[in-house]
């Protein structure tokens, strides 16, 4: 059999990608009200000891900027789905740690933006810590970057665990340099988190949920907060550790693109009803 070309099978194997996501995405709605729907919650309302890390309300994060539609440091759920996490760390605080969320509700915006930054192959600035092994040519066609994300929809989430009492998480400098995500623990950027093998956001296949190089306290640390979400409905992406999406899914069709701010979850209020007999 005649092997295509190296640059001809990255072609092809793009374009059945894209197709496939045509495909996919043509059952799927758009939806660019301002605000949330009224099953939209801030997660704090639901649970106030659950941590959050929102890393796009800041710099650092493989863009290496605050990124589109994230206002506010704000974790934004379903109803569902943020009381399903309550669940879950309900029975983790009595193991003596907590859940911390990276990232919830994602605006389509966001992940717009992180499509340009991806197209754009001399931006390389975050790549010593979040992909150093990974070409930025490929990150489409190895699905670390994609148009459409779960997010977008309101019941996934990125999350980990944190040992109790819960040491504060070290600063991000700009100046400092980058330590690769999948470096020991002590050596990569200063999380309070458990040591989960690589970093929250990691373009490496070592974030990988089951890779079997990842053992001993790691893996365990890995299950443990697989088998703790999973129980409460929660289903893990295999290729990122910390993914998980409740299901079933309150908007399975429908990738919202409302900001992450308090003012998106503000009800307008009801008008009166009209009196029949009046």
């Amino acid at each position: 059999m005649t092997r295509l070309p190296s640059a001809v099978r990255g072609a092809v194997t793009t374009l059945a990608a894209l197709l496939a996501l045509t495909t996919a995405s043509a059952t799927a709605r758009a939806d660019t009200a301002p605000g949330a729907p009224a099953d939209f919650v801030a997660l704090r309302t639901v649970d106030r000891t659950i941590l959050q890390d929102m890393r796009y309300v800041t710099p650092h994060n493989f863009v290496g900027e605050r990124i589109d539609g994230y206002r506010q440091p704000l974790c934004i759920l379903t109803r569902p789905a943020a009381q399903a996490l309550h669940r879950a760390q309900t029975q983790l605080l009595r193991q003596g740690y907590t859940l911390k969320v990276y990232d919830c509700y994602r605006p389509q915006r966001a992940v717009n933006h992180f499509v340009r930054w991806a197209q754009d192959l001399d931006d390389q600035v975050m790549k010593g810590e979040f992909y150093p092994n990974v070409d930025k040519t490929g990150l489409f066609e190895d699905g670390y970057i994609a148009e459409k994300s779960g997010h977008s929809r309101g019941s996934t989430l990125d999350v980990t665990l944190v040992r109790l009492p819960a040491r504060p998480t070290g600063p991000y400098v700009p100046s400092e340099p980058l330590v690769p995500c999948f470096a020991p623990q002590r050596d990569r950027f200063p999380d309070n988190s458990v040591d989960m093998g690589t970093g929250f956001d990691c373009f490496d296949t070592l974030s990988h949920t089951l890779d079997p190089r990842v053992q001993g306290e790691q893996r365990a640390n890995r299950l443990l907060l697989k088998s703790t979400l999973e129980e409460q409905g929660f289903v893990n992406l295999a290729e990122e550790w910390w993914h998980y999406t409740f299901k079933p899914e309150a908007h399975p069709e429908t990738y919202f693109d409302f900001p992450v701010s308090a003012k998106s979850l503000t009800r307008a209020p009801e008008p009166p009803a009209h009196d029949a007999h009046r």
